[in-house]
């Protein structure tokens, strides 16, 4: 299998989760379910293919973790439709998962099978695949934030259901993003002799985690204002973004990273 064969996989999964957010929206919950489950299978048959043909997990270049964020932001969907039958959620999910798609088919990446040594520890595929998982509930927790702040508040109509979205998506994000940098600590003891070294990427990692618990402890303040609390969690995932790919842009990160994988 090779990355020619991705668009295939990707309008065949695409279609499928359009069908299920269709079929949600029209409250017949065994067809989005179904549809949904199957696009989630046919996309993960191409990121297998790939991890077969690649001798590796697909995690390397940044082409390949949208591969993953793709893949679960419609599986982020799927579990907050289960939970809370949030119709909405899988046309989102959808949406943004096309959006990266039609990002990794525009500027498709260089993929070989090379993995330098540290890559090739048994807890770089969990850190990474956790990591992904909980940017992809968090970036729905971001989306939310907005449409609450341009045009709920913009109308002075009641937050308290939305709100609770939101809260619940941030809830599961930051509890999968605490698992992927535990996972990550255990990763560096291995690859490199210590848990953490404060190299930019772990700094910026601990600096979006502090800011999403900041917005869960400001939230269970009696007082608290919602807006403000709206900004707190936008402004948390533009911490996240520098976390995944903008800390490649900073000097501090260039050649003396033990992230920068050449």
């Amino acid at each position: 299998m090779s990355w020619e064969h991705f668009i295939y996989f990707a309008i065949a999964s695409v279609l499928l989760w359009a069908v299920g957010a269709w079929a949600a929206w029209r409250n017949k919950a065994t067809i989005a379910y179904s549809t949904t489950v199957l696009g989630l299978l046919v996309f993960f048959a191409f990121i297998f293919s790939m991890w077969i043909s690649l001798e590796r997990p697909p995690l390397r270049t940044m082409g390949e973790t949208r591969l993953w964020y793709s893949f679960f932001l419609p599986l982020a969907g799927l579990i907050v439709y289960s939970r809370w039958k949030y119709k909405w959620i899988l046309s989102f999910s959808t949406i943004l998962a096309l959006v990266f798609i039609c990002v990794n088919l525009f500027k498709p990446e260089i993929h070989d099978k090379t993995l330098m040594p540290a890559l090739q520890s048994p807890w770089f595929a969990p850190h990474v695949i956790v990591y992904m998982f909980a940017y992809a509930v968090l970036g729905a927790a971001a989306v939310m934030a907005l449409f609450l702040l341009f045009r709920k508040t913009a109308h002075l109509t009641p937050l308290t259901s939305e709100m609770e979205i939101t809260d619940n998506l941030v809830y599961v994000g930051l509890a999968f993003l605490t698992i992927g940098m535990l996972f990550g600590a255990l990763w560096a003891k291995e690859a490199w002799g210590h848990y953490w070294s404060w190299d930019p990427k772990e700094t910026w990692a601990a600096i979006t985690w502090l800011a999403y618990l900041v917005y869960v402890h400001y939230r269970q303040l009696p007082r608290h204002r919602e807006r403000l609390a709206l900004w707190m969690l936008i402004g948390s995932f533009v911490l996240l973004q520098m976390c995944w790919w903008g800390i490649n842009y900073l000097p501090s990160a260039q050649g003396s990273s033990v992230h920068t994988y050449k």
